[in-house]
């Protein structure tokens, strides 16, 4: 007896879908990337080529990968499938940049590492009395070491906390040395936690997000009128914001606008899709399209306000230009602004707050990440993986193997590791090359127009003609300007700005880049050598979408008045144009 397949559910409501997405999207790339590039890149005037990449690419993308996820009910792999079976690869290539992007739970342990360390009545990497000093600590930032004299090369208490005690770092990538057992509990506590947030699918996930998703405002709140308050926050929000037209000139600057827009949208990569996929057809993801964009730009450029408050405090109190004490990345979240904290009366407090808004802002990101991962391999195969039971028991052995894999990241090399997937695999170039195929798909093969008569009829408004336009014309050149601008200025990856990985290191980082994007072009040439037919018959029949997909009111209208299958495929494939 054939086994029936089980509903794949719904959101229990509306708030869960925008909870679960703000959740995805909003995360430690607008508050440790986001305000770095912005003063780095001619402070307000960076505002100018991110909204120029947020018109043309970030907001037609999240409308583009929602609304295909909404229409199809299917997650990140078959939703290509029933689109288009020839770009099935790209569904392919974004999950395995996600299966790539579990690295970032290692941001997690860290953050669960200095909270349980925030608790202590002095905070660690605020002295020098430690085992793990060296005589070069310095405490307060003046250059006074450990016994008190002068010297010009002294290290900061919270860079020796973080690099001899969080990260027990070794001298290079070849030197595994021995796992770093506290870290390790904290990476292993985080899986729990992720594995619980999401072992029910979606009726667990909407339930959570209530929480991880809204209570990092409240931190972000606290910490930003905190930081506003303290003796040289407003030099920090002035050097944030102070506007340098130059920098317009230089093509770094739109290149970073446009790979932080890709990041903070978490567009290509299959996210997006999935959790549409769990609405309802009639929900108006185009209004939620929107709104969850704005939210995601004003976090950022408020997040940038609680940094920098904080860090023109720690300048000031330093006697240093704020410029010698910005940080982005892992130096920010774990050395410049601990810091900063650790100078605020009640430290305790402040760092309490900070990690607290750290680890919700990863967790709500990484356990979506999962469930996208969990639900677009169970919908590609429904009979063998989707049911409760089989659910949680693939899930389980997905965080398991995952969690094995990421081992060697607690180790005295492990920082090493995380760099190069961060760099390779997880890079700005990948989403690039998913974007320009993405684009011309469903602008040129599915159709732009036909997309916008579908999201009409799912939402009841017809999306604005610059969609259309981003999507054949705008999005695919701007992502391919910029994707080989990337790969021209592409420097190799170094640690510290010292630290040269091996040849073979290099060799490994290229290969995983290479392993995501070789996917679509080889899953396209793979079916056409595959199916039967003419090159044109096989090309017509794997660039046509489902003829089970739902038809649309005017499609419905014509279905009336045909009879045959054949009339009945060839309306499917019928486009706006074709049908006004």
């Amino acid at each position: 007896m054939e086994r029936k397949i089980e509903d794949r559910g719904h959101w229990a409501s509306k708030t869960e879908f925008l909870l679960a997405v703000a959740g995805n999207v909003v995360g430690m790339g607008n508050v440790w990337r986001f305000p770095y590039l912005c003063y780095k890149n001619g402070g307000g005037v960076f505002l100018v080529p991110y909204v120029v990449f947020v018109v043309t690419c970030g907001i037609p993308l999240f409308l583009l990968e929602t609304a295909m996820g909404q229409y199809t009910q299917e997650g990140g792999i078959t939703c290509w499938r029933r689109i288009c079976p020839l770009a099935e690869g790209i569904g392919y290539a974004g999950q395995l940049i996600q299966l790539y992007g579990m690295c970032y739970m290692m941001i997690l342990a860290w953050a669960l590492f200095y909270l349980t360390f925030s608790f202590s009545s002095e905070l660690p990497w605020a002295s020098c009395n430690n085992p793990w000093n060296t005589d070069d600590c310095n405490v307060a930032g003046r250059n006074l070491t450990l016994n008190g004299t002068q010297h010009s090369n002294s290290t900061s208490a919270a860079t020796e906390f973080w690099e001899h005690r969080v990260l027990s770092i070794s001298n290079g990538i070849e030197e595994t040395g021995k796992v770093h057992w506290e870290v390790l509990l904290c990476l292993t506590a985080v899986w729990i936690i992720c594995y619980f947030c999401i072992w029910k699918g979606v009726k667990s996930t909407g339930k959570v997000v209530y929480f991880t998703a809204t209570f990092p405002y409240v931190m972000l709140l606290v910490l930003l009128v905190r930081g506003l308050t303290l003796p040289g926050a407003l030099e920090g929000v002035v050097f944030y914001l102070y506007p340098d037209p130059e920098k317009l000139l230089d093509p770094q600057v739109w290149m970073e606008a446009c790979a932080q827009v890709f990041f903070s949208y978490s567009t290509c990569v299959g996210m997006l899709t999935v959790l549409g996929s769990y609405n309802t057809y009639n929900n108006n993801c185009y209004r939620d399209c929107f709104m969850l964009c704005l939210l995601n730009s004003c976090t950022s450029v408020v997040a940038g306000f609680a940094v920098f408050s904080v860090l023109g405090f720690m300048a000031h109190e330093h006697g240093k230009p704020i410029a010698e004490v910005a940080e982005s990345g892992p130096g920010l979240a774990f050395i410049a602004y601990p810091q900063a904290v650790a100078m605020i009366p009640l430290p305790q407090l402040w760092a309490v707050c900070f990690f607290i808004m750290v680890i919700l802002l990863c967790v709500d990101t990484q356990f979506t990440a999962i469930e996208g991962i969990v639900t677009s391999v169970t919908d590609v195969f429904p009979r063998v993986l989707r049911g409760a039971r089989r659910r949680e028991i693939f899930l389980l052995l997905f965080c398991i193997i995952c969690y094995l894999t990421q081992i060697i990241m607690v180790t005295e090399g492990g920082m090493y590791w995380f760099q190069l997937y961060d760099y390779y695999a997880c890079s700005g170039a990948c989403l690039l090359f998913l974007s320009i195929f993405q684009s011309l798909t469903i602008g040129w093969v599915f159709g732009a127009n036909r997309l916008c008569n579908i999201i009409q009829d799912m939402t009841g408004s017809y999306p604005n003609v610059v969609f259309r336009l981003c999507w054949k014309y705008l999005t695919p050149l701007a992502s391919l300007v910029t994707f080989i601008y990337y790969l021209v200025e592409l420097q190799p990856l170094t640690y510290n700005r010292g630290y040269v990985y091996p040849d073979w290191a290099y060799g490994f980082g290229r290969l995983m880049s290479l392993s995501s994007i070789v996917l679509v072009p080889a899953w396209a040439l793979g079916r056409l050598g595959t199916t039967k037919g003419t090159l044109k018959q096989r090309w017509l029949q794997l660039s046509s979408p489902d003829k089970n997909l739902p038809l649309t009111e005017k499609q419905r209208s014509m279905k009336q008045d045909v009879t045959s299958p054949v009339d009945i495929e060839n309306l499917m494939n019928l486009k706006e144009e074709d049908l006004l």
